[in-house]
């Protein structure tokens, strides 16, 4: 367990309490997989072994410049120290505000901006990032780190914009059912930093920018939406996402306007793939939801199960993936198809789940929901078969709770106290279901941010 970290609240695997009368032996290995996940999310190592073998196009003699943003940011930025020392003589840390640290960063501030939803916070973060950008031209380099939770930690929006204008814009994005690289199309053609532009204020300065990925598929102009990164979308790919989910004509005139002038040619675009300020950028992934499933993978081995590793890019509704991943729970058990029990299926990325009802999610608890449903619809109360959903930043949509874990069995008890589980799915409200059941996964906040870990375990108990 990671330290001062409380991976599962203790009334979750009471096995006295009601609704804990499951398997032990399943019990017991969930708990130490979250700690397992939770270590392999460590970014602070990623980012010293990383510099540690060279931190070219920068030259550390002229001092170094630190930009670090996003849910990953104390950890990161920590990281660049251990390494470079007194050769870091200035910049930002910019976490988002519900980050709790009073660590000593060194010559490094720490401001706190908004997340999921931007504000003045964020704008104010933006400031402080923007100038030390400007003070890098002066320096040996810049060293941008940056992770996941950047794009709403931080942002500048293109004038006529208001704040106002981009909270509306991001409330409406993130209930629309959107992807992660749809939202972001969106975001970085309404703000002055991200989509490359922040390459373009601390243009002609040297800058290594090191990411760590919390989108499906790891392409660094989605991650944070890639302030340092080429964009190779447009104003109108942000136009076409808006309308495709129904939403262009329910966002603020402002942005409307903006995204038509950008267009028309009246508004500069986002820097594309080619543009020269990219010369003396090198950008780089150095932490992804992959490496973490490799990890798993290995624990999960060394304790005899046989384990398919799916893949780090799932997507889609949750509650569709949840029902996929049941049916591959049924098909081991009674066919051994991919593989026999004791059987662990691992899967990474990031669902999502188009709000309909007046719940507070979130994604991983709402999955992991729909799989117990589905599971104990086909095979009845199994206390064998667990599944584990969980967002490494600790953070699963606007709950305080990283994710959680269903056994199909607990359908049954939910029911016999009365609990109404559909009902709680279709009001998109299984954080409070879950937390009623004893089956939340609270880890507080990580300092990481790698995407979602699903790990399913199918066992003979």
């Amino acid at each position: 367990m990671g330290k001062g970290l409380l991976v599962l609240r203790k009334s979750s695997i009471m096995i006295k309490e009601v609704m804990s009368m499951a398997c032990k032996k399943l019990l017991e290995e969930i708990e130490d997989l979250v700690s397992k996940i939770v270590e392999a999310s460590n970014l602070e190592r990623r980012v010293q072994e990383r510099l540690s073998k060279d931190i070219k196009p920068i030259d550390p003699k002229k001092g170094v410049i630190v930009v670090s943003l996003g849910k990953g940011a104390v950890s990161m930025a920590k990281g660049a120290l251990n390494i470079l020392g007194e050769r870091v003589i200035g910049g930002v840390v910019a976490v988002p505000y519900s980050t709790n640290t009073k660590e000593e960063l060194g010559p490094l501030e720490v401001v706190r901006g908004s997340h999921p939803i931007p504000d003045e916070r964020s704008v104010r973060a933006a400031e402080k990032v923007i100038e030390w950008a400007k003070e890098a031209k002066n320096s040996g380099g810049l060293l941008a780190l940056i992770s996941g939770g950047g794009s709403a930690t931080v942002e500048m929006p293109l004038e006529p914009l208001t704040i106002d204008d981009i909270k509306e814009l991001n409330k409406l994005l993130l209930l629309s059912g959107a992807s992660i690289r749809e939202i972001n199309t969106v975001r970085k053609h309404v703000s002055r930093i991200k989509g490359g532009r922040l390459a373009y204020i601390a243009h002609p300065a040297k800058i290594l920018g090191l990411y760590a990925s919390d989108v499906p598929g790891d392409r660094i102009e989605d991650i944070a939406s890639g302030p340092t990164a080429p964009d190779p979308t447009t104003f109108l790919d942000a136009i076409n996402v808006l309308k495709s989910y129904n939403i262009f004509n329910r966002v603020p005139k402002n942005v409307v306007e903006v995204l038509n002038r950008g267009v028309k040619g009246e508004i500069e675009e986002t820097p594309k793939p080619g543009n020269s300020i990219f010369s003396n950028v090198r950008n780089e992934v150095v932490a992804r939801n992959l490496d973490v499933l490799n990890y798993i993978e290995r624990e999960l081995k060394e304790r005899g199960y046989r384990v398919l590793k799916l893949t780090s890019r799932v997507e889609g509704e949750s509650s569709e993936v949840g029902k996929v991943l049941a049916s591959i729970a049924l098909e081991s058990l009674d066919t051994g198809i991919p593989y026999p029990p004791p059987f662990a299926l691992v899967v990474g990325g990031e669902t999502n789940v188009t709000v309909k009802g007046k719940g507070v999610g979130g994604r991983n608890q709402e999955l992991v929901l729909a799989w117990a449903l589905r599971a104990r619809y086909w095979a009845g109360d199994l206390d064998n078969v667990a599944l584990i959903a969980v967002d490494t930043d600790g953070i699963d949509g606007f709950t305080d709770a990283a994710g959680g874990f269903m056994f199909p069995s607990d359908i049954g008890r939910a029911r016999s106290l009365g609990l109404d589980p559909e009902e709680y799915l279709r009001n998109n409200d299984s954080y409070t279901f879950l937390k009623k059941i004893n089956r939340l996964i609270v880890t507080g906040p990580t300092g990481s941010n790698l995407n979602s870990v699903i790990v399913m375990l199918v066992d003979r108990c």
